[in-house]
């Protein structure tokens, strides 16, 4: 037996034994619906509804809706959120409250400094309040415009502020090349592409050519191989990209290209014969021929 048909049949085993699990305990990738709101000022920051988004005129297109995939359980969410998930069911509705210790913590007054203007404009930005901009390669939101000063807040958004999360962990999976699959989807954007085989512990991924010149791969596979052997168990891990000679793609494309026009001709061939056949000149019989015809033969 192959080894991939060792993993194969590993799969299946693993299909056949799958129970349905609906408790959530630490370390679980789970998909979940959630909406997200400023408690005081009910401001929607976040959800996976495009319906819920669009009412709220937030709704942003270069976004991808629908349930998202979470880890629960270490400290990937906020402290209050992670809480309440690892009480939670697989299917059920649930609301929580979550103060700014259980949120994204308290507001830092040192965190907020003035600027010059003139800062902002070498980098061609007109500063406006509600901007988010970079100063000192860190994330800020323009908080204040005045006359040759601007006050940039480094503090999360959502610091100091009480947030209103309601959620529904639509589902808990449990194969590994599902669990794989999200880890994907949360550390690249997508797993699509991808061919993931593994054997126990042991995990191999081969990588679309989407991925192969991608720069943002060279960062991603690092923190993939650390949620996988976190969350997977995986001890070994490998990527497998493999690179074919151009000519070998030609020849290919040449043999599809020319079986396509194969087919294409033998319609036209038969059609062509069928004409011919439907042109040849009739043959008279003996009966048919005139007393001229019989004179002149």
């Amino acid at each position: 037996m192959t080894e991939k048909e060792g993993a194969k049949k590993h799969h299946e085993k693993e299909e056949k034994a799958d129970p349905v699990e609906t408790k959530i305990k630490a370390g679980d990738i789970v998909l979940a619906e959630f909406d997200a709101w400023i408690q005081e000022s009910n401001e929607l920051f976040d959800t996976t509804s495009e319906a819920v988004a669009k009412e709220h005129d937030t709704y942003n297109e270069k976004m991808v809706y629908g349930a998202q995939p979470l880890i629960v359980g270490k400290g990937r969410l906020f402290p209050g959120l992670d809480e309440s998930m690892l009480k939670a069911e697989v299917g059920k509705e649930y609301e929580v409250i979550l103060t700014p210790d259980k949120g994204a913590g308290p507001r830092d007054p040192k965190m907020v400094e003035l600027h010059p203007v003139r800062e902002f404009l070498k980098q061609e930005i007109e500063p406006r309040v509600g901007l988010e901009v970079t100063v000192k390669n860190k994330q800020a939101i323009i908080t204040a415009v005045t006359a040759g000063r601007v006050r940039v807040d480094f503090n999360n958004r959502l610091a100091g502020r009480t947030l209103k999360y309601k959620y529904k962990i639509t589902e808990k999976p449990t194969k590994p090349v599902d669990i794989v699959k999200l880890l994907l989807k949360m550390s690249y954007g997508s797993s699509e592409g991808f061919d993931i085989e593994h054997h126990g512990k042991t995990y191999k991924i081969k990588l679309p050519d989407a991925c192969k010149y991608d720069q943002r791969w060279l960062l991603t596979k690092f923190r993939l191989v650390t949620d996988l052997r976190e969350i997977a168990g995986a001890e070994t891990v490998s990527f497998i990209e493999e690179y074919e000679k151009p000519e070998k793609k030609e020849e290919a494309a040449k043999k599809e290209e020319k079986a396509s026009e194969g087919k294409k001709e033998a319609p036209k061939k038969e059609e062509k014969a069928s004409e011919e056949k439907k042109e040849a000149p009739k043959e008279q019989s003996p009966e048919e021929l005139t007393e001229e015809d019989r004179k002149k033969s």
